[in-house]
């Protein structure tokens, strides 16, 4: 009995082609779909979510079989749906951040002053938590910043950090070898000192970069705030809400059904949609939902935020704070 099974199993490979089944172990990630929060009416408020660190990294969920997109993709993403859609008047960014990388931050401001252009929609952010130097990069491009009584806001500033583990090595009996082209190729290499002048360099850098900070700052503060007070303000230093509302880096302090209720204000709305975008398989019930969500079926294996030490073995410049 057992050799015909194991023959039948052979006539059925052979009448089938000898096919293939490919099962694939990444998921996919699906197209957004649009869910209402809560309110009815014809026009829509657009809630925005940026949460965690803000980097250009892919991730994946559970034990990694369900991949998700990029919060700078995900963010481009929901613009376009937006974009299309007439009924969109205006969008509040739900912030809770300590920032990110450089470029991943820049991006998703560049991409918000775009969507305002575009379409001429109201934004108001509404810092839940955190809007921590790169969060509150992205803060800046709304047209209001409302922050909950317990927010931390500010730490306007630039950061390169790396580890020097020449004598880690040297303890374990590894020597690193590095042929260049030029004594400033590998520049901030973890494996040896910097020598002053690529300090000065990279200082330099941090400078430009910590500029281009201020300006953004600035262009969406003004008039509320000069040039030179914006400046003077970032040092690095964190606000609470209260303290941040006195030094003018958010216009009044409330929650997140608040900054509903302003946008509705602003725009003369009697009534309006709060809506999310989602992916089918995770679920945003209220305003407070945390996004991204995973299903009910997945298990986070590993109970640390990951986020920040991904962005630890490469030098990146960062407009985060990361005491």
């Amino acid at each position: 009995m057992k050799h015909l099974t194991w023959f039948l199993c052979v006539v059925f490979l052979v009448v089938a082609g000898c096919a293939i089944v490919k099962i694939p172990l990444f998921s996919p990630p699906q197209g957004l779909e649009e869910q209402v929060l809560e309110g009815e009416g014809h026009a829509k408020i657009l809630l925005l979510d940026i949460s965690d660190v803000i980097s250009e990294k892919k991730k994946a969920s559970g034990i990694g079989f369900r991949q998700k997109t990029s919060l700078v993709a995900r963010i481009k993403e929901e613009i376009q749906k937006a974009e299309k859609d007439e009924a969109v008047v205006g969008m509040i960014i739900k912030i809770n951040s300590p920032g990110g990388t450089v470029a991943a931050t820049d991006t998703i401001y560049h991409e918000l002053v775009e969507f305002k252009k575009r379409t001429g929609a109201r934004i108001i952010a509404c810092v839940t938590g955190l809007a921590a130097s790169g969060g509150y990069y992205v803060a800046s491009v709304a047209d209001e910043i409302i922050a909950h009584p317990t927010a931390i806001a500010g730490n306007i500033g630039v950061i390169a950090m790396k580890f020097n583990v020449e004598q880690l090595l040297s303890k374990v009996g590894i020597q690193e070898e590095t042929i260049k082209s030029a004594d400033k190729k590998d520049i901030w290499s973890p494996f040896r000192p910097s020598t002053p002048e690529e300090t000065e360099i990279i200082q330099t850098v941090i400078n430009a970069l910590h500029e281009r900070f201020v300006e953004v700052v600035y262009a969406g503060r003004k008039p509320r705030l000069t040039k030179k007070e914006v400046q003077r303000l970032a040092d690095g230093r964190i606000f609470t809400a209260e303290q941040a509302l006195e030094v003018k880096l958010v216009d009044q302090i409330g929650y997140l059904d608040d900054a509903v209720k302003e946008m509705k204000s602003s725009l003369k709305l009697e009534e309006a949609k709060v809506i999310t975008y989602y992916r089918p398989g995770s679920y945003k019930g209220t305003i407070y939902s945390g996004f991204p969500q995973t299903s009910s079926n997945e298990i986070n294996l590993i109970a640390i935020n990951g986020d920040l030490l991904s962005l630890i073995p490469r030098v990146q410049f960062m407009y985060l704070w990361a005491p």
